[in-house]
């Protein structure tokens, strides 16, 4: 896995979009092609989205992390869907395309998203304070894509003891994707 074929892109997702039926709810022609991680980032949580019900996933530059995800390869015809997904219209996330290491050791350029108004990194993600806390919903949501994805298990416990508002998500939505966290 080195390139995009002809007509295609890489999408690197470490939020709800790890879960593939969350991705294909808007973006059909996605196809997980594998995983990997961004070396220097941190997972973190900001601003509110009422869709879940608490604070969606970011990125955030921090020497020695490194965020986990998965690598979807999608149509160039889902790019603005992915992009209006994301929220890139108002302003939400802005599109980059930073390197992906591999398993392999190689990296792979990714489109990734990044919030606009991006946190600073917290020093201590057990004193995240509630505007910074994602919903459970969206948790739950997160975990079971990254155990769908094969992420390493040391990666999925970090995401499961993420500190949550308690909040549920839209019920519409909870409805579909949402699977009780299983240990």
């Amino acid at each position: 896995m080195t390139t995009a074929t002809a007509g295609t892109f890489h999408y690197f997702a470490y939020g709800s979009n790890l879960l593939a039926k969350r991705i294909h709810i808007q973006n059909p022609s996605a196809v997980r092609k594998g995983f990997g991680y961004l070396q220097n980032y941190g997972l973190d949580f900001f601003h509110y989205a009422a869709r879940w019900r608490g604070a969606p996933a970011t990125i955030v530059e921090h020497p020695e992390a490194q965020v986990w995800g998965a690598i979807w390869e999608i149509d160039n015809s889902n790019l603005a869907d992915l992009d209006r997904q994301e929220g890139v219209h108002n302003s939400v996330y802005k599109p980059l395309t930073l390197p992906v290491i591999l398993p392999t050791g190689g990296t792979l350029d990714c489109r990734v998203y990044q919030l606009v108004n991006n946190p600073c990194h917290l020093n201590s993600t057990e004193d995240r304070p509630f505007e910074r806390q994602p919903s459970k919903t969206y948790m739950n949501i997160i975990v079971n894509g990254a155990k769908e994805t094969g992420l390493p298990n040391g990666y999925i416990e970090l995401l499961k003891n993420v500190k949550h508002n308690g909040n549920s998500g839209d019920p519409q939505l909870s409805l579909e994707l949402e699977k009780p966290i299983e240990d």
